[in-house]
């Protein structure tokens, strides 16, 4: 049956409600807790003065990301990944990881290691767009400590970095997909782009159909649509 109404009563071109809670960790040197709708992702930067031994010597800095989802994230409970990470959560790590240094100068960051933890307390689709938004919020107030502290003399964040879905839905284009629309997508997509208005990553999967490039296009008009409105939020997150 198609879904009659999206949730939170919005638009196919509109995004949930988001919201960025800045500072939310005491003990880390940059966090928020970011909301897409009823999707929480608490995202936490810590920082360590050294790199992975392969980098050491280079003179450059290293950003990396590790992703989870509590028990309780999800409907029925999400066993701890003790035995070793699936292979869903090591691609998410890694798709915040590589996100998340493409805002970054590596050599002016030094020879430190700034780690983003994305913990989601509540998924309700979106986990890996938001904890990749959120990150980049933790990472710069992260740095911005780091510099106020006197341990960089420059600024490394070179670029915003936000991330959204899109997917095309019982036929229908629609930005930022929770769960039960993901679920269903004959679509699905997630876009990463950068504050020149540069994709970073592209992910898409024709989930029930296929998409030609003109559907393409418009998919990629939605989601930079949802891409800026995001920047513009952490733009006023930063502000306040």
């Amino acid at each position: 049956m198609p879904i009659q109404q999206r949730s939170f009563g919005r638009a196919d071109n509109e995004m949930r409600p988001v919201k960025i809670t800045r500072n939310y960790l005491k003990n880390s040197y940059g966090s928020c807790l970011i909301e897409f709708g009823d999707t929480k992702v608490l995202c936490a930067a810590t920082i360590d003065e050294s790199v992975p031994s392969w980098m050491k010597g280079s003179g450059k800095g290293w950003v990396t990301a590790e992703y989870s989802m509590l028990p309780a994230s999800t409907a029925t409970r999400t066993p701890r990944e003790t035995k070793g990470q699936k292979g869903r959560t090591h691609e998410i790590q890694r798709l915040i990881g590589r996100s998340l240094r493409a805002a970054v100068d590596m050599r002016a960051l030094g020879e430190i290691t700034v780690t983003l933890d994305c913990d989601v307390i509540q998924a309700d689709g979106g986990t890996r767009t938001a904890a990749i938004t959120g990150a980049w919020i933790a990472l710069r107030d992260a740095l911005t400590t780091w510099r106020n502290a006197g341990k960089l003399k420059g600024n490394p964040i070179v670029t915003q970095v936000s991330a959204v879905s899109v997917g095309m839905v019982d036929g229908k284009i629609m930005l930022d997909l929770d769960y039960h629309e993901d679920s269903r997508a004959e679509i699905d997509m997630n876009l990463v782009m950068n504050g020149n208005g540069e994709f970073i990553e592209l992910q898409g999967t024709g989930e029930r159909a296929t998409f030609d490039r003109g559907r393409l296009d418009a998919l990629l008009d939605m989601g930079e649509k949802g891409l800026r409105e995001l920047m513009e939020l952490q733009r006023k997150a930063l502000e306040g």
